[in-house]
């Protein structure tokens, strides 16, 4: 117990001794600078520098961009960019998508291979007529009369109307002979023309050239979209004259006909025009003599 005293008080006594540090000149042994010291002050000194200096660099890293060094931490600038990029991506996967359909949807009107949307005009006309029988059964004699008569005076220009209210008025792309009619049941979803080598073709209405390269099978083909969701195509051309991205209007020359495909011979202007993603009869709206 008293060795334990002891020892304790000379620990004491060793932090409380007190030192004297001088600084002399050591060519002249002047005396600068002496105070005095004690262990006590160094160890409370050396402490409250190193909570200062860990304070201080503490401080130095969260308030700059040094922090940006410290694995788990990031500036605020990168992390707007990385979301920026995340939106972007999403956006060019969404965008890539429908490119991916619209490309499947011009094969597929290149190659034939669509469904066909066809229905027989009489077989309408029946339906109306059955139906408005129906209708009719309570109304007066005089009401049904007019009904009738009305329905009389429009029943053949049902589609004629039709057409006047798209809107759109076609352009002839050549006059010519009709060579080969549209047909369903064949899957010939167009007329071939006969024309002479180097005959203008010309664009039916204002629109976009949204294809135009050559193929082995039908040699060079353009394709335009319109307005009202009408998309015009001309194929076994000679040369063509507009581009993908092009906009023409109506009776612009956008090729030349001049067959160089190795399904035909002679030459022709191959012409189909679509509906809103179906095929339609061009002479329904188009006279090419």
């Amino acid at each position: 117990m008293a060795d334990y005293k002891s020892k304790k008080n000379t620990f004491k006594e060793k932090l409380l001794n007190k030192y004297r540090m001088v600084i002399i000149n050591e060519d002249t042994f002047e005396e600068k600078i002496s105070f005095k010291i004690t262990m006590l002050n160094v160890f409370v000194l050396g402490g409250v520098l190193s909570i200062l200096l860990i304070v201080g660099t503490t401080l130095l890293i969260s308030l700059t961009s040094l922090r940006e060094y410290v694995p788990g931490h990031s500036s605020l600038k990168l992390k707007k960019e990385a979301a920026n990029l995340i939106y972007k991506v999403d956006s060019l996967d969404n965008i890539l998508e429908v490119n991916n359909r619209y490309i499947t949807r011009i094969k597929e009107v290149l190659i034939g291979d669509v469904s066909v949307l066809s229905f027989d005009k009489d077989s309408v006309f029946e339906t109306v007529q059955l139906n408005r029988e129906v209708v009719l059964k309570g109304n007066s004699s005089n009401d049904s009369l007019f009904r009738l008569e009305v329905e009389r005076e429009n029943k053949y220009s049902f589609f004629e109307e039709a057409k006047k209210n798209e809107g759109v008025v076609f352009f002839a792309p050549v006059s010519g002979v009709i060579s080969n009619s549209y047909n369903l049941k064949e899957k010939h979803f167009a007329v071939d023309i006969v024309v002479k080598g180097g005959t203008p073709i010309k664009a039916i209405a204002d629109g976009t050239v949204i294809f135009s390269e050559w193929t082995v099978e039908t040699g060079h083909v353009i394709i335009i979209e319109h307005s009202n969701g009408y998309i015009s195509i001309y194929k076994r051309n000679g040369t063509l004259h507009k581009f993908q991205g092009d906009f023409v209007k109506s009776g612009e020359v956008i090729a030349s006909s001049g067959s160089r495909d190795e399904l035909t011979i002679g030459s022709h202007l191959h012409f189909e025009l679509w509906s809103d993603g179906y095929p339609v009869n061009p002479i329904n709206f188009i006279d090419f003599e």
